[in-house]
């Protein structure tokens, strides 16, 4: 199978495939108050992600590309809703099109429909500095995302087997590259062993891309002959990440993404609570797009402004930044992990 049809296979079975029933969001309670005294006009959506200022704590994470016009198309719609609702973008892996520049169109127009917007590229951990500076490069980019997704390639029929390398191009491209450096998991969380790991590399951004959304290992597996469906439900839930990432905030300089699994503004805004500066969304909106259109993915999007700022209201915070210092229950299994990690 080529890699432009692998891509759109990812894309069929990414909205094919059921959900888990449970969502750890739902462990976590922002605690109300009664008393607000701010105008829900006058609420303020921006908010930092280190050197980068977005005003949208919510930005439309990374999914396609390199797949042809199919792709073309998704990432067109998607860069066009995004500049409309003032929101960031990242684009799928530009290992397709930096392997075959024929694929270089679908990640283009990104840049064509929102020249002024927020943008980060995409490479996995297999690309070298120089690779990583044409994702960069293709899109003119704001920052890049390296994507770290080992059990997703241990699943893929034609994935990758040998991670030697991995922390090397990481280290390098972090050193060498003049954007942010953000790394990415797919959907299996970042334990605080991790982010302290990465931290020592040099990288301070990290999305920690929980379980909880699409899940690349049922994805990869409606792929195989013979599954290996005991690792379906194997990662690390995304509140639970940020909960994890939450002790290292204090004590180091570090910015907090949070994404797999937000189903709404009420899940984005728990993740901002628990410590995420922004939050990433994907595939709840490509399913909108593909099966509702173009308008309806704007409206989602200013809904979910709107879920947003109702949180900040109920909450009395002014700011983004208000609102990731506002107290917070845990109960439920984040509540068991919580307590058993705390000393380990």
């Amino acid at each position: 199978m080529s890699r432009s049809e692998r891509k759109l296979d990812h894309i069929r079975h990414a909205l094919g495939h059921e959900r888990d029933v449970y969502n750890h969001f739902d462990d976590i309670d922002i605690v109300h108050q009664s008393l607000t005294e701010l105008n829900f006009d006058q609420l303020h959506l921006s908010t930092n992600l280190g050197e980068l200022q977005l005003s949208s704590p919510i930005f439309v994470n990374a999914m396609t590309g390199g797949g042809g016009q199919r792709t073309l198309e998704i990432n067109k719609s998607l860069a066009k809703a995004a500049a409309e609702s003032g929101i960031g973008m990242a684009v799928g892996s530009q290992m397709a099109a930096i392997r075959d520049p024929h694929e270089r169109p679908s990640y283009e127009i990104v840049r064509k429909e929102n020249p002024e917007g927020i943008v980060f590229a995409n490479v996995g951990s297999e690309a070298d500095y120089e690779q990583a500076q044409m994702a960069i490069d293709m899109i003119r980019a704001d920052a890049l995302q390296i994507h770290v997704n080992t059990l997703q390639e241990l699943i893929m029929p034609e994935g990758d087997r040998d991670f030697r390398e991995r922390l090397h191009n990481i280290e390098s491209i972090c050193r060498k590259a003049e954007v942010p450096v953000i790394v990415k998991e797919v959907g299996y969380g970042m334990s605080k062993e991790t982010i302290k790991q990465l931290y020592d590399l040099g990288i301070s951004y990290m999305d920690v891309g929980g379980r909880g959304g699409t899940n690349f290992s049922k994805v990869e597996n409606m792929r195989r002959e013979k599954p290996f469906a005991s690792f379906d439900n194997w990662g690390i839930p995304t509140p639970i990440s940020l909960l994890e990432s939450r002790e290292l905030v204090g004590q180091l300089n570090i910015h907090i993404i949070g994404s797999g699994g937000i189903r709404n503004g009420l899940d984005g805004a728990k993740a901002i609570a628990l410590g995420a500066n922004c939050f990433g969304m994907a595939g709840s909106l490509l399913r909108v797009l593909v099966e509702k259109g173009y308008e309806e993915l704007v409206s989602e999007i200013q809904h979910i402004h709107k879920e947003i700022k109702m949180v900040m209201m109920l909450t009395n915070s002014q700011s983004v930044s208000e609102l990731q210092k506002k107290p917070y229950v845990v109960h439920g299994e984040s509540k068991t992990w919580l307590d058993q990690r705390a000393d380990q």
